[in-house]
């Protein structure tokens, strides 16, 4: 294992901190992941390198899928069918809840398993894909996380994550706001450089995403606003300011690698 690679992972994201002088005037925890924000909405089955990489192997019958940080399950289901079993591993309950009731609502079996990663990978089953969307930019100790990823999947691990960290988005408004510098990386390349050292042939596909509609709703305000720390009195500030600075084109990564690489 490559420990600089490691290292540097977690060194970087260390630095995504908020300094304390901020987060103790902060009116809320800046934390938040709404559950409306993950339930599966639109179309899942549009054809993304991600999805693409998982349907190349689930091509026996009765396929099973085990979504990591599953959310409300909008990696899972995007693969069913072909899968017909998916395993949803989350530390929200509400999450589980709909990742439950969407997959009774799709006839497809399931089972959840409540807790952090890799923590509960002993009480998690294997299964013939592992995907795992957005959530490697929360995990500094990623070595276990990436290993128990690996030894869960019967062919292959799919990962989906930004190109830059998510947070991204909010750095003018850091700056604007604290006057705040805030990191650039780490990067889905880093990540992609971290798997390789730990042992795997992991393979990196970039794709870029149109840039979102420029409607800011009270909603985009109000998360915006948790996010800085801000007092809602600051709402019109924020809102002149997300007009005035449309979101850009997102640029989102495909990180796979076989269960016998």
């Amino acid at each position: 294992m490559n420990d600089n690679a490691v290292t540097s992972w977690a060194d970087s994201l260390a630095q995504w901190a908020i300094p304390p002088h901020i987060i103790d005037q902060a009116p809320q925890s800046p934390w938040i992941h709404p559950v409306e924000s993950f339930k599966p909405h639109g179309n899942l089955f549009v054809d993304t390198p991600s999805r693409h990489r998982a349907l190349e192997v689930l091509t026996s019958d009765n396929a099973s899928v085990l979504d990591v940080g599953c959310g409300g399950g909008r990696a899972a289901f995007g693969l069913t069918p072909p899968a017909t079993r998916v395993v949803g591993v989350d530390h929200q309950q509400a999450m589980l809840d709909v990742f439950e009731a969407e997959a009774t609502w799709r006839g497809v079996e399931v089972h959840t398993v409540l807790g952090d990663w890799p923590e509960v990978a002993h009480m998690t089953p294997e299964c013939d894909v592992v995907t795992c969307h957005h959530v490697f930019y929360n995990v500094a100790n990623i070595a276990p996380f990436v290993h128990a990823l690996h030894s869960h999947a019967k062919k292959r691990v799919v990962v989906e994550l930004p190109l830059f960290h998510p947070l991204t988005h909010l750095s003018d408004l850091w700056k604007h706001f604290w006057d705040l510098d805030r990191p650039t990386s780490p990067t889905a390349h880093d990540a992609r450089e971290v798997v390789t050292s730990l042992g795997y042939t992991a393979h990196l596909e970039v794709t870029e995403n149109p840039a979102p509609p420029h409607i800011v709703t009270d909603g985009d305000v109000e998360h915006t606003r948790i996010r800085l720390c801000l007092p809602p009195s600051r709402d019109a500030d924020i809102k002149e300011f997300l007009e005035n600075h449309p979101r850009p084109a997102r640029t989102v990564a495909t990180l796979w690698w076989n269960s016998n690489s």
